[in-house]
């Protein structure tokens, strides 16, 4: 285990018909708030009308700024941070899910940085502050609700980079599980390939001695594989969109890297895929996760063993060797992605072999050794072979 430090000061307000809350947690840090969400959803669930009744009953005044979509648009963040500066703006509300969350991070950072938004995720410039966050998350998936990260897609150059930083925490996040009873099946799906994927990319480290983080995040793991085809199934069964809910916050807080370096590898070369198609970011994650596993095993043959037989209850009786104990462990996970209805190959979101060099070339072109990943280091040709395993 290596040395770390922990820090989340995201409060979580949990449970049934907690939206009332927000108001106090609101006026701590402001008195104007931006209301950010993305299309219909929250009128048609009623949560735009809990949330705007608890801020109209404290008497907190709020403009609204809809229209986020999947993979956050650059140039919506822009018009963001100029409505705030315009408006006087305190406080980002996000209502809905990590894209509506991270584009409300961004313009968080925006509004007091002088230059353009864009230059944080460009490596150009470090945030010295920002805008305080406040949730209501309607997705389970990104883990946005309580992390230090957000991604941005850049329309115009078509790029989708992440960045991070301790100031976009969100000071409060009310996550009640009701609000995700009308989620359609597809993206319930995507969340929860989400989190699995915020689990993987940390269980799959070359650190030693992580016996505490490795049984939580195997804990969480389960917890998905257990719930998520039963809230599929049941969309209005509290508890299974309870467990799904509370996992993808674990999964993505920070928590579970203690200790540890995770790869992250597969985020990189996925965010190319949504950044080329505008794939869902858990199908695309659906896609790269067993290709790459299939082409970095041999890193660390004794992980991936773990992986197969604490994930998926692989037994050395099920295979003839180690490595059959290996491919059976991500054959499962292939079936598991199948079986709530995600796709695990790209030519089922139309993506060709004509393709994968330039996508594996954007994948590294700004990145300073130009390599992707921990667990093993990816060149643009490792890269490239990953897409093409996924083919």
């Amino acid at each position: 285990m290596i040395n770390f430090t922990y820090y989340n000061p995201a409060k979580i307000i949990f449970g049934r018909g907690t939206e009332p809350e927000l108001a106090r947690e609101i006026q701590k840090y402001g008195k104007k708030v931006l209301l950010h969400y993305g299309g219909g959803s929250i009128f048609q669930n009623g949560v735009y009308h809990k949330v705007t009744k608890a801020l109209k009953e404290a008497g907190i005044s709020y403009i609204e700024l809809g229209g986020v979509k999947p993979n956050p648009r650059l140039s919506l963040v822009r018009e963001g941070v100029k409505l705030c500066r315009e408006q006087g703006v305190d406080v980002l509300l996000a209502v809905g899910g990590g894209s509506v969350i991270d584009s409300a991070k961004a313009i968080a950072v925006g509004v007091p940085y002088q230059g353009d938004v864009w230059d944080f995720f460009a490596g150009k410039a470090q945030p010295q502050t920002a805008l305080p966050v406040v949730t209501v998350l309607t997705i389970p998936a990104a883990g946005s609700e309580s992390s230090d990260s957000m991604v941005i897609t850049n329309e115009e150059e078509q790029l989708k980079r992440g960045f991070s930083t301790e100031l976009i925490i969100p000071k409060c996040s009310v996550l009640n599980p009701v609000n995700t009873f009308s989620l359609p099946n597809y993206q319930t799906a995507c969340g929860a390939s989400d989190i699995l994927a915020h689990l993987m990319e940390r269980f799959f480290t070359q650190v030693s001695h992580t016996d505490l983080t490795d049984r939580l995040i195997e804990a969480d793991f389960k917890t998905i594989l257990n719930n998520a085809p039963w809230a599929i199934a049941n969309n209005d069964d509290y508890n299974a969109r309870a467990e799904v809910m509370w996992a993808g916050s674990i999964a993505h807080n920070n928590l579970l890297n203690t200790g540890r370096i995770g790869d992250w590898g597969s985020h990189a070369i996925e965010h190319e895929l949504s950044a080329q198609v505008d794939v869902a970011h858990g199908a695309g994650l659906a896609i790269v996760f067993p290709a790459w596993m299939k082409y970095v095993y041999q890193e660390n043959r004794d992980r991936f063993v773990q992986f197969a037989v604490r994930m998926f209850d692989v037994s050395i009786s099920d295979a003839q060797d180690i490595d059959g104990v290996i491919f059976e462990g991500i054959a499962r996970l292939e079936r598991f992605y199948q079986s709530i209805g995600l796709p695990i190959r790209l030519s089922e979101i139309g993506i060709g072999e004509d393709v994968i060099g330039k996508l594996a070339d954007r994948c590294v072109c700004d990145k300073p050794d130009k390599t992707v990943g921990h667990f093993k280091k990816l060149t643009r040709d490792d890269v490239y072979e990953i897409y093409k395993l996924a083919l």
